[in-house]
């Protein structure tokens, strides 16, 4: 590797880490102000773990996050294998393109929008059925619906371009055999975006816990999220147990980061195995049939 390269990683990698690094570290300080340190303490911690509105904001958010993301995954994968494997379909530009606008529209925009069609659609559903509809409240409903629509758009594109890398004669090879297009969809397909879903679904619990905007317009009392418990906090001043979140937060990410990437190098590996098998029998029968 060349010079300027090994120092243009390195500062790269300085610049991304180092921060984190000085807040895990700066979690365990004991004085009150987050950038002086006094001493090593983990009275924080301690602290955070008996901090109710912290916790119940986190576990609001936990749970909007893996229902969403759960949600996403499963549209997702629907929208991108209708974009990779149905080629041209009447209104398919029109699709691709309401897909994808999640992720090139402002937040606000589409906080606002489904704000506005969430009013709207209560409005008229009390005018119809004449009692209030408990669950259009703004809470964790219509939370997750902003971040489910939010996270699709960037599963999809996941899913899409895993999709479009795989070669598709092993389904053609099974639809030749006479398998059904959903035995090939569950069968061969699924298992090889397996690690594609895996990553979309961390991703989406990524977006889902990292959104303020969405989250702000469609929130209601009592429904206050992790970000948004945080980002009040912040405008009052920096509190020591910010740095104790962040690095549980950290933490967890890390690992679920790292238990993606054993899996998918796990898979990658009894791939390349399977195919040098698969090889190696193909060779074996040749040379058996030349031999006869």
């Amino acid at each position: 590797m060349p010079w300027f390269a090994r120092i243009a990683l390195i500062a790269g990698l300085a610049f991304l880490y180092i921060p984190l690094v000085m807040l895990v570290v700066y979690s365990f300080n004991e004085s009150n102000l987050v950038t002086v340190w006094s001493g090593f303490s983990t009275k924080w911690y301690s602290r955070l773990l008996q901090n109710d509105e912290i916790l119940s904001a986190a576990w609001l958010s936990l749970r909007i996050a893996c229902v969403a993301s759960f949600a996403a995954v499963i549209l997702g994968t629907m929208a991108g294998y209708a974009l990779a494997r149905i080629k041209r379909f009447r209104g398919s530009t029109l699709f691709a393109g309401m897909v994808s606008a999640p992720m090139v529209m402002p937040d606000v925009i589409t906080g606002l929008s489904l704000l506005l069609l969430i009013i709207q659609v209560q409005s008229m559903l009390q005018g119809w059925m004449g009692t209030e509809i408990a669950w259009l409240d703004r809470g964790f409903f219509t939370i997750f619906l902003g971040h489910t629509t939010l996270c699709m758009a960037y599963i999809t594109v996941v899913i899409r371009s895993r999709l479009m890398e795989l070669d598709q004669s092993l389904e053609e090879a099974a639809m030749d055999l006479g398998a059904r297009p959903l035995k090939i969809f569950f069968t061969i397909t699924l298992p090889l975006i397996a690690p594609a879903i895996a990553s979309g679904f961390l991703l989406g619990i990524t977006l889902s816990l990292d959104d303020l905007v969405i989250t702000s317009f469609l929130s209601g009392p009592g429904s206050s999220t992790l970000p948004q418990v945080i980002f009040s906090k912040i405008k009052r001043g920096l509190d020591p147990q910010m740095n104790v979140l962040a690095t549980i937060m950290i933490a967890i990410v890390g690992t679920l980061v790292l238990i993606l990437n054993w899996y998918m190098m796990r898979q990658a590996t009894r791939r390349d195995r399977e195919a040098a098998e698969a090889y190696r029998q193909e060779k074996l029968a040749m040379e058996k049939a030349v031999s006869n």
